[in-house]
């Protein structure tokens, strides 16, 4: 039977609403971390370093995509609970363009000002021509990557999550064929080079998918139709990604200042360790992001039909959810730590030792993470974007930056490990106050 948005939501009706989102993100991490696999273990930890290096400023360039996909779908759900889905399907479109167009814009940027952002990263010599050949191909393909992320969000505002799970699933499977044939079957020299094509095809996959279903005439509650530009919705949209917005672009920063630590601490070493531990957290953080995403929509849409009662509901049965998947997942990342390490590192036992011993101490984050993770997108579904953006500054920017610049040098590396701990307990602990703060204005307590 199809779950509605404008549903009552028990524990079973939410976890089976929000089940492909969450697969949906769990995958797209997965065929991440097996782009990372292959450039590991064929091209080498020189350029499995440079990767990591250069991906925080490919992800800040990107992250514009998840910023509309999430303001936008939270206003368009929100006008298909005040029951107008013309004006809902005009958001749609406008917003979609505007994805496209910023999408090229940035990646022209992007491969203009490559070389000196690596340059300024820390990357020379051999590093630094890895992750020029990376990042311009990457970012050719950067405005499908936007698109791609857009309508993951989108495709749960349309009432059809399994679909943006099988287009998912469709770009991962061929991004991994695609590494699995090019990576291994390319000289050394072109190894790295068929890795950024695996999965810059793999991106155009997952935006055509899209634009293909969203033309033609289909069954969601959204489709493609006339437009015209609308300031106070792109102003409405981006406030309300903001926080989104904010969360990537400040773990991309806060990324880039780990790798400086860590070139200090344990040279390239430690920054393909922290590689491995980055490929590892975006699978399990992929688990709160995942339900974030796919319960939004409906928190947009029972906020903007007034279902108070609805909204307490959500709340309570999300917050319980939460709390046993980060228990869960941190007893799980404990017990896989040193086969996770084995798998990208261990051709090289020091490298594996330095993972493993940083991968026990990085593993306990999981167990804060989930809630601070939640409260931004729930803030975010309520049209409450400053709110929202305020959570994921101070969990992913302030908190992280100090604890990033202040551990070391009382821990040395020990520190680095520790710094995203610390971080993810004192934004749990923020996300508690502003729920308990924001609870009469909502009326969701």
């Amino acid at each position: 039977m199809k779950i509605k948005l404008s549903d009552h939501f028990t524990y079973s009706k939410l976890i089976r609403f929000t089940l492909p989102s969450v697969a949906m993100m769990i995958f797209s991490s997965i065929y991440g971390v097996v782009d990372g696999f292959f450039v590991s273990n064929f091209a080498g930890k020189t350029p499995f370093a440079a990767v990591n290096l250069i991906m925080p400023f490919l992800m800040i360039l990107g992250t514009v995509g998840f910023m509309i996909g999430t303001g936008g779908s939270a206003l368009v759900a929100k006008t298909l609970g005040e029951g107008n889905r013309e004006k809902a399907n005009r958001y749609f479109s406008l917003l979609v363009l505007t994805g496209l167009v910023l999408g090229v814009v940035f990646g022209v940027l992007g491969i203009v000002f490559l070389r000196p952002v690596s340059v300024l990263l820390g990357a020379r010599g051999e590093i630094l021509e890895h992750c020029v050949v990376y990042g311009r191909i990457i970012l050719i393909a950067l405005p499908c990557f936007v698109l791609q992320m857009l309508f993951q969000s989108f495709f749960v505002a349309a009432e059809k999550p399994k679909l943006g799970l099988c287009v998912t699933l469709c770009s991962g499977v061929m991004n991994m064929l695609l590494d699995a044939v090019l990576v291994i079957l390319f000289p050394e020299e072109l190894k790295l080079t068929a890795a950024a094509l695996a999965t810059a095809i793999s991106q155009l996959v997952g935006a055509l998918l899209p634009i293909l279903y969203f033309f033609s005439n289909n069954s969601s509650l959204l489709r493609f139709c006339p437009t015209e530009f609308d300031i106070k919705a792109l102003v409405k949209t981006f406030t309300n990604g903001s926080s989104e917005f904010m969360a990537n672009i400040s773990m991309s920063l806060v990324g880039i200042l780990y790798n400086v630590q860590l070139l200090r601490f344990s040279g390239e070493d430690g920054v393909a360790a922290y590689g491995v531990m980055m490929y590892v957290s975006m699978i399990f953080s992929s688990v709160f992001i995942g339900y974030s995403i796919g319960s939004a929509p409906v928190v947009s849409f029972h906020y903007g039909a007034g279902n108070q009662g609805e909204l307490k509901s959500l709340l309570k049965k999300s917050t319980a959810m939460i709390l046993i998947c980060s228990v869960g997942m941190t007893i799980l990342a404990q017990i896989s730590a040193g086969m996770l390490s084995q798998i990208f590192v261990g051709y090289d036992a020091k490298l594996f030792s330095l993972t493993l011993s940083g991968f026990r101490i990085f593993a306990f984050c999981f167990l804060f993470m989930g809630m601070a993770i939640f409260t931004s997108g729930f803030f975010t579904a309520l049209n409450d974007g400053m709110t929202s953006a305020l959570v994921s500054f101070l969990r992913t920017l302030v908190f992280q930056l100090a604890a990033i610049l202040i551990l070391p040098e009382l821990f040395a590396v020990d520190g680095v490990w520790s710094s995203v701990v610390v971080a993810e307990l004192m934004a749990a602990a923020l996300s508690v106050l502003f729920l308990f703060i924001k609870r009469n204005k909502y009326k969701y307590l």
